[in-house]
């Protein structure tokens, strides 16, 4: 408890962009955040005004950074799980639990715990050996999706197998590099959606409206909320389905259900038990952020409503090939002459081609105006170019 406030104090592992906005959601409500990073220099470091540095591999670090925390969250799912164990061991509070958690930090896991469930899943096997993928393969057709169990995020550690042979070549060499692999059939997908909810200690759910994501080479480059012309049936089992699944595995905080949709309906992709890119929309269109609802969840306060404010389109603002020499005060000038409403959410960080640096939120309504606002405001940002050859006098 800080003695100054008397309110908890949360502690996040994890000094990325989104315990940088889980910091300014903290600030409104009066926490005290704690945030563990790697180095510094951050994009939470560079805000937050309790940092500690130590790795989150660290067992050491961590039950040194827990010692003063209410509770521990996590702003990714990298944390040893035997770690966690260890933490809760010594009493920590840790949310989402090292049961929960597992879930999200391993693929064949959570794939198994799906289908027990006998919820929407795509046939899988675990890949011990090159004959396995090849079987899955010719039982359930080429090309197939080849996954690292662990470790994967924003399209790696995903590889599209389109034949036997191709399985041969790529898998042994995997193996051999000690990566614990799944296979599991490819979607027919019509497009991709993301479920976003909370859930607190208590069992309180809340969720937001179902979103559209947009990914290019496995990055999310937009967002879509709502998703436009989701029927009512799908809309509700997809927020059902995530519901139950934080519910079956005990999540506490906001959790993401990425999920595919189909002509035959919806299958689960992958879960994330934290902050996530497709719920940044909320910042601005919702009465309750997705950064709010997890410091309320992991504290067990009763959970803000999640009414939408407006229709938003998200569009995130990755890193050019090569760094514009405009500086971005300067880009920030220029977006604001034309786009006044643009709501612009920078994380600090340095440019990087394909590096994530930030997201625009613009509220309307999701059409093809609001869509190409967000879409060059983003692109303007990590560029300095307008698609459209604008130009401010």
């Amino acid at each position: 408890m800080d003695t100054r406030t008397g309110l908890p104090v949360v502690g996040m592992v994890g000094g990325g962009q989104l315990a940088r906005m889980t910091h300014q959601s903290a600030i409104a409500l009066g926490q005290t955040l704690r945030v563990l990073a790697v180095g510094e220099g951050e994009a939470a470091g560079l805000v937050a005004a309790d940092v500690t540095l130590g790795h989150h591999t660290d067992l050491d670090a961590l039950r040194a950074f827990a010692r003063d925390v209410d509770v521990l969250t996590f702003d990714h799912e990298h944390v040893p799980g035997e770690h966690l164990r260890a933490l809760v061991g010594d009493g920590v509070v840790v949310r989402p639990s090292p049961g929960a958690l597992a879930f999200a930090q391993n693929k064949l896991l959570m794939r198994e715990r799906m289908a027990a469930l006998d919820l929407p899943n795509p046939a899988f096997v675990e890949v011990t050996d090159v004959a396995d993928a090849v079987k899955f393969g010719d039982t359930h057709g080429w090309p197939a999706i080849l996954k690292a169990a662990t470790g994967g995020y924003d399209g790696k550690g995903v590889w599209q197998i389109g034949s036997a042979d191709e399985a041969r070549e790529l898998i042994p060499v995997l193996l051999e590099a000690g990566t614990s692999l799944l296979i599991e059939q490819r979607v027919p997908m019509l497009r991709e959606l993301s479920a976003m909810v909370a859930r607190s200690p208590f069992g309180q759910g809340a969720v937001w409206p179902v979103v559209e994501t947009v990914q290019v080479d496995g990055i999310n480059t937009e967002v879509l909320a709502p998703a436009p012309g989701l029927s009512d049936e799908r809309r509700v089992q997809a927020q059902n389905v995530a519901l139950r699944i934080a519910e079956e595995l005990d999540v506490a905080g906001v959790m993401a259900v990425e999920l595919f949709e189909t002509t035959d309906g919806l299958v689960i992709n992958e879960l994330a038990m934290r902050p996530h890119n497709s719920g940044h929309w909320t910042m601005d269109g919702s009465r309750t952020s997705q950064f709010e609802q997890h410091l309320r969840a992991v504290l067990d306060y009763p959970l803000g409503t999640t009414d939408p404010l407006s229709p938003t389109v998200m569009a995130n603002v990755l890193g050019a090939p090569e760094t514009p020499t405009m500086s971005v005060d300067e880009r920030l000038h220029h977006l604001f002459a034309r786009y006044p409403d643009a709501k612009v959410h920078l994380y600090g960080k340095g440019e990087r081609a394909g590096r994530k640096l930030g997201h625009v939120n613009v509220l309307g309504p999701i059409d093809d105006d609001t869509r190409a606002k967000a879409r060059m405001a983003a692109h303007w940002l990590s560029h300095a170019e307008w698609p459209d050859g604008y130009s401010v006098h």
